[in-house]
């Protein structure tokens, strides 16, 4: 069995998706829809601007979903489908790239719901008054125990869970930086400030989740035609008002990408797609369970593999 999951912020860098809108009419055709949608030209700004503008939270969510569905588009070309896999999930803004991909949204929804997202997420937190923190080396459990010290009546929440051995933390500046200091002494490998313009996933964000209860009533969200594996749930959903209540709750919510890899796995999924920018989820997959076959697909090369071994 396989699955298709989608990154998330962070995995964006200038040109992604040039060579696929180059090779495959219907990635281009992608980069233009979105374009269209937001009535300005965010590919320009994908293939030739400046990284610093790119990795803008209101312009690195469209970007990315662009670039993830121009994979697919390129996959569809080829004769691979969404329907080739079990499941689709997302890391954060990837769960939108997913329902896009399932047919649940359309492209030019999903750019505009991307766009207020980004906006919301920026807006809801002066800059410098939240941050976020990765923790290596530490289980979930013991990183909520390092949060729920560090809070001393602040905000500090574990916001990902990415793979048993990295686990983001997000609140309030200095709860996050007393997080770094106990979680160090308590024998994490690792603790480090992320370079994030906001404290996603943390109850910070509820201005902008209250935001995105408003846009997703706006548009239509059908059922995907491959379950969604939930970010907030790590399980399957098809229910389209189910998942346009949990697009709310994950705002505020945790990434749980670690337990989200173990259900698919447990389903019977023994190979996962990376379709978009970047390799951090099929990292994760490998440091998650070794049993599962992770690649990443972003290039035509990629698409061809990608083919290949899902026609094997």
């Amino acid at each position: 069995m396989h699955a298709f999951v989608f990154p998330g912020q962070g995995a964006q860098t200038i040109g992604m998706g040039k060579a696929l809108a180059d090779a495959y009419p219907a990635a281009k055709a992608v980069f233009d829809e979105v374009d269209a949608a937001l009535g300005e030209n965010l590919s320009g700004l994908i293939w030739e601007g400046a990284i610093e503008d790119l990795t803008l939270t209101a312009n690195a969510q469209p970007a990315l979903m662009a670039t993830s569905m121009a994979v697919m588009r390129a996959l569809e070309a080829e004769g691979v489908g969404v329907d080739a896999a079990s499941f689709v999930a997302g890391h954060s803004l990837g769960e939108y790239s997913a329902l896009a991909a399932a047919g649940a949204l359309s492209v030019g929804d999903t750019a505009r719901l991307l766009r207020v997202r980004g906006n919301a997420m920026q807006e809801a937190v002066p800059v410098g008054v939240g941050a976020m923190a990765a923790v290596l080396g530490l289980g979930l459990d013991a990183v909520k125990e390092v949060a729920e010290e560090a809070a001393q009546g602040e905000v500090c929440q574990a916001a990902n869970d990415n793979d048993p051995a990295q686990v983001v933390v997000s609140g309030h500046k200095g709860a996050v930086e007393r997080a770094v200091d106990i979680a160090k002494a308590k024998g994490a490998k690792r603790a480090l400030l992320l370079p994030v313009s906001a404290p996603f996933h943390c109850s910070l964000m509820q201005p902008a989740a209250d935001a995105m209860a408003r846009a997703l009533e706006t548009v239509a969200l059908i059922e995907p035609k491959v379950p969604l594996v939930a970010n907030v749930l790590a399980e399957a959903v098809t229910d389209p008002a189910k998942i346009r209540s949990l697009l709310v709750d994950q705002v505020t919510g945790a990434v749980r990408w670690r337990e989200t890899v173990i259900y698919m796995a447990a389903q019977g999924v023994t190979e996962i797609y990376e379709i978009g920018a970047g390799k951090a989820l099929s990292g994760m997959v490998k440091r998650i369970d070794r049993d599962v076959a992770a690649s990443a697909v972003g290039t035509p090369d990629d698409v061809a593999a990608c083919i290949a071994a899902i026609a094997n």
